[in-house]
């Protein structure tokens, strides 16, 4: 048994997540798009654009908005030249932050991310500062109820790295990153179908906020968030109450 209120920060990131599609599918077309880019176009040889995809269709985003992304990326139809780029710093008591994003103008990038670290109390670190704070996996979350060993022995057979029980009820499949869609797909098939499911960077340690400290992080979180030109934001902080 491990953490806290694990299911309770899943359900919060699932809601803000919500609040935020339409912004959801900008992000995945940019994703789709440099998948096919670096992968080409073929879903079947290029697992990052099949998991791309099926977080497109997970969030209802029409066929045609997905091909014609990957007709984008893959040269057929003419598009953006998106460059990724990977962000670290720190936020509130020094809490690790990564920023992932994908931008046609680096300048206007890191001037946006360094101005929403230092308005909400953090600050842009150098390369290399916060990473090693995180491990780069596949992350497979599980209800409260969930058939634990059943669930396991498939997820082992299946290749995954570590089951994890917590204190909540919750479920954690942990994975290598390109081992996610085979387990995901063996787990789905044997009818347990995740409730949060993603390619991620895990905290190696969690840090918990609370009251103001709690308000403040994530006041720092949503400015990142919500640039234009970020994909995903990733942090050791843990927001409660």
């Amino acid at each position: 048994m491990a953490g806290h209120s694990k299911w309770a920060n899943i359900q919060h990131r699932k809601g803000r997540q919500d609040e935020r599609r339409g912004k959801i599918f900008t992000r995945l077309i940019k994703e789709i798009t440099v998948a096919a880019k670096l992968g080409g176009g073929d879903p079947g040889c290029n697992p990052r654009l099949r998991l791309a995809m099926e977080k497109a269709y997970d969030q209802n985003m029409p066929k045609d908005n997905v091909e014609r992304a990957i007709k984008r990326g893959s040269g057929e139809l003419e598009g953006v030249d998106y460059q990724e780029l990977c962000y670290e710093g720190y936020g509130i008591h020094g809490a690790a932050v990564m920023v992932n994003c994908m931008t046609d103008n680096k300048t206007r990038t890191v001037a946006d991310v360094r101005h929403a670290f230092t308005k909400h109390g953090g600050n842009l670190g150098t390369d290399g500062c916060v990473s090693y704070l995180f491990k780069h996996c596949g992350q497979l979350i599980f209800a409260p109820g969930t058939d634990e060993n059943a669930l396991m022995e498939i997820a082992l057979d299946a290749g995954a790295e570590d089951v994890v029980s917590h204190e909540d009820g919750s479920i954690e499949v942990i994975t290598d990153p390109h081992d996610f869609v085979e387990v995901k797909q063996r787990l789905e098939t044997a009818g347990f179908r995740p409730e949060m499911a993603e390619v991620t960077m895990k905290p190696v340690n969690e840090v918990v906020f609370t009251g103001e400290d709690a308000v403040r992080m994530q006041k720092l979180l949503d400015a990142l968030e919500n640039l234009d030109d970020v994909q995903e934001v990733f942090t050791t902080a843990v927001i409660e109450g």
